[in-house]
């Protein structure tokens, strides 16, 4: 492998590989076919001849307290010392419930790093809470179907041409913490708690903040939080782009702005417009299959089909502060509309949901 990417700068010789992996992962079935399919030519894109058993050793001994001839999959030797050891995973597992077993090998070894993979990806570890001892929680994370430029600039530091312990350990608690703080934003966005809720109301609601008022703020928050993310993305866009082209217009510079990122949503799924889901899902679960009841969000309304056809619609329902829309189609598909004051209401209308359904089925 490493012979086809000599010439490429590293970021391409990830994406080429994240290609790989993307036509390979569905094809593997166990754990072996990971290892020599996918995080052996990983390691071998990183730098390291895995087929050198004194640089890159498989089966590695890691004796455990009274347990003998503990194996981990992989280690990788630098100057004599085992310094990054590996566990391997099957592609198709989850890698949440096995870090305790990388931990157990780690205080047992002079290794610096511990990573914990499935061949799609890659968790690492180190001991930023104790010395000597791997840390409950990775401080960096790589997602070989998720390819981030400054997430490759870190892997990059774990190169062999590049490695250095010392720099990575310095950098390490950084990274973990700022990742933490994603991770939280990431909640956040999706589903803020009632302490942020209040914080948020503190300083633009003069009232007392009972939990009725939270709980009506609520979706109008996320709402916010979420459009200020998406605001202050293309105005940063837009801002980098005109300061090296001038003399091109906003609209020409929107043009330019990669594809992804123009269609970054501002369609937020409420927690109210889930629960009306589940609800029409519940009560039309005795008439039709539950995996035939979908839903499609728009900015407009929140839509629940029959088998995922638009035109096979249920109902449309718009959530607002102090009132719910539930919209049903007649017989020849025209808009009826229903105001509620609540979402249990919607139980009201079973026998005209489930009329619906049986116009599609027939």
């Amino acid at each position: 492998m490493k012979r086809g990417y000599d010439k490429m700068d590293f970021i391409d010789q990830v994406k080429q590989f994240s290609k790989r992996v993307e036509k390979l992962k569905s094809s593997i079935q166990t754990e072996e076919a990971t290892k020599t399919s996918l995080i052996m030519p990983f390691f071998q894109l990183l730098g390291y001849d895995v087929f050198n058993p004194e640089e890159f050793v498989p089966e590695f001994t890691a004796d455990v307290g009274i347990k003998k001839g503990e194996k981990i999959d992989y280690a990788i030797y630098m100057q004599g010392i085992p310094t990054i050891l590996i566990e391997a995973k099957w592609c198709g597992d989850s890698l949440n419930k096995h870090s305790s077993q990388l931990f157990r090998y780690f205080g047992t070894t002079k290794s610096k790093f511990g990573i914990l993979t499935n061949g799609i990806v890659y968790l690492f570890y180190t001991d930023l809470e104790e010395l000597n001892k791997m840390d409950l929680k990775p401080f960096f994370e790589f997602d070989l179907l998720d390819i981030r430029e400054n997430k490759v600039a870190e892997l990059k530091k774990f190169h062999k041409d590049s490695f250095n312990a010392e720099i990575i350990s310095s950098t390490a608690s950084e990274l973990k913490y700022i990742n933490e703080a994603k991770i939280l934003f990431t909640k956040l966005q999706k589903s803020p708690d009632d302490a942020f809720i209040k914080y948020v109301l503190s300083n633009i609601y003069e009232g007392i903040k009972t939990q009725s008022i939270i709980d009506r703020f609520s979706d109008i928050i996320k709402k916010a939080f979420n459009e200020f993310i998406n605001e202050f993305m293309n105005d940063r866009i837009i801002s980098a782009l005109k300061t090296n082209e001038d003399s091109k217009t906003v609209e020409q510079l929107i043009t330019q702005i990669p594809e992804e990122i123009q269609k970054v949503s501002k369609i937020i799924t409420t927690e109210q417009e889930m629960e009306t889901f589940y609800i029409i899902k519940t009560l039309l679960r005795q008439y039709v299959p539950h995996n035939k009841i979908t839903y499609k969000d728009t900015e407009s309304y929140f839509s629940i089909l029959f088998d995922n056809n638009a035109r096979k619609w249920i109902c449309r329902i718009i959530i607002g502060l102090n009132k719910i829309i539930l919209i049903l189609p007649d017989e020849s598909k025209k808009e009826v509309k229903y105001i509620l004051t609540s979402i249990d209401e919607i139980y009201n209308y079973s026998d005209k949901l489930q009329e619906i359904v049986s116009r599609h089925i027939n």
